[in-house]
């Protein structure tokens, strides 16, 4: 080993034993302000989010701004969990999208608790089974998940926050030759995210929907061929690893920038952080012009809204509710003067909740 060398690796040294001093230090101050706490709240979003964009507009590299995250998330999650450690619930199996966003929000110091399903995942959090819960609200390709609106407008949970995760999808297989592959198997999303590419590279593969892309890869773990015809899963590349399955192919989503939007789940509400998000649900009066006129103290106050999305109420026929994001906190003056004209004139308003806009 040259001396060059040497000293570089005594100079890495002497830094990891300065950090892992000063992370302890941390890790002491961050649990006597647990004590100081009344509310028995461990997980703060809004303070989180804080930590996160301040660390990063200080950031000069050469670490990317999402490194910091990575590292600083890891770090707030153990600090976290010498108060308690917080239960995550997930569409499962293990190596789903949502556990890669619930793990992204969280970080490594909490406990998984696997749900079969989505309308599983609220139920579960409903019941005090778990403190938070990570689901999928929405695909840059594929449009809004459906099921999630529909469970937000019936559940009492609180949405504290929200993640963002770029989808890339992997086709996996026992088999290591893509031209044996007769099915292919995935959530509806993803096999709609993959269309082009199946359509190109395997036209005659017969497609079925699962409940999960994890569950597709458990699926073609377990299976035995007995015809010499062989099944593959679109999944990622942690569901390759956690069921041994080859990547006959990467990257094969249709849109380069895929991403899914996910919401996390909890039982209070959140403080501003100073860059947040609110969602809402709102029913319009039955007369002309009114969702104009429902939208329109939004306008005046300079509330900007980044999303409008109908669902079926279910109460009647052609008869719609709203799903409405806007920037800002409900207790910012201006967010809070703009909701109570809208509740005025709505024949329904329910606040989902304000969280921070997610960090990458």
């Amino acid at each position: 080993m040259s001396e060059q060398l040497k000293q570089h690796r005594d100079q890495i040294d002497a830094i990891d034993e300065q950090v892992l001093k000063l992370v302890n230090e941390r890790a002491k101050l961050a649990r006597t302000i647990g004590s100081l706490k009344d509310d028995g709240v461990i997980y703060r979003p809004e303070r989180e989010a804080q930590v996160l964009r301040r660390l990063q507009g200080n950031n000069a590299g050469p670490l990317s701004n999402e490194a910091v995250s990575n590292i600083f998330r890891a770090v707030m999650s153990n600090c976290r969990a010498l108060e308690k450690a917080l239960s995550i619930a997930f569409l499962g199996p293990l190596g789903t999208y949502s556990e890669e966003a619930a793990l992204k929000q969280f970080g490594l110091g909490c406990g998984a608790v696997v749900c079969g399903s989505i309308d599983e995942v609220f139920r579960t959090l409903e019941a005090g089974q778990a403190d938070y819960g990570v689901v999928p609200v929405e695909n840059s390709t594929e449009g809004a998940i459906s099921l999630t609106l529909d469970l937000l407008l019936s559940s009492p949970l609180k949405i504290c926050g929200e993640v963002t995760l770029p989808i890339h999808h992997c086709l996996l297989s026992q088999q290591i030759d893509i031209s044996q592959i007769s099915h292919i198997f995935s959530h509806a999303q993803s096999l709609a995210q993959c269309h082009e590419w199946l359509g190109k590279t395997l036209p005659h593969a017969q497609q079925e929907a699962v409940t999960s892309n994890a569950r597709a890869a458990q699926m073609i773990h377990e299976l035995v061929s007995t015809d010499g015809t062989f099944a593959a899963a679109i999944a990622s590349k942690r569901a390759a690893e956690l069921f041994g399955l080859n990547i006959l192919a990467e990257n094969i989503e249709d849109d380069a920038k895929n991403t899914t939007r996910f919401l996390v789940l909890g039982t209070h509400d959140v403080a501003p952080s100073g860059k947040d998000k609110t969602s809402l649900v709102m029913v319009t009066k039955n007369k002309p012009g009114a969702m104009v006129e429902l939208l329109e103290p939004l306008s005046r106050h300079g509330v900007s809204m980044t999303k409008l999305e109908s669902r079926p109420s279910k109460q009647g026929l052609w008869d719609y509710v709203f799903f409405v994001d806007i920037e800002g906190h409900q207790a910012d003056a201006k967010v809070s003067a703009a909701l109570l004209e809208v509740a005025e004139r709505a024949s329904l308003l329910k606040v989902l909740g304000s969280y921070p806009a997610a960090v990458i």
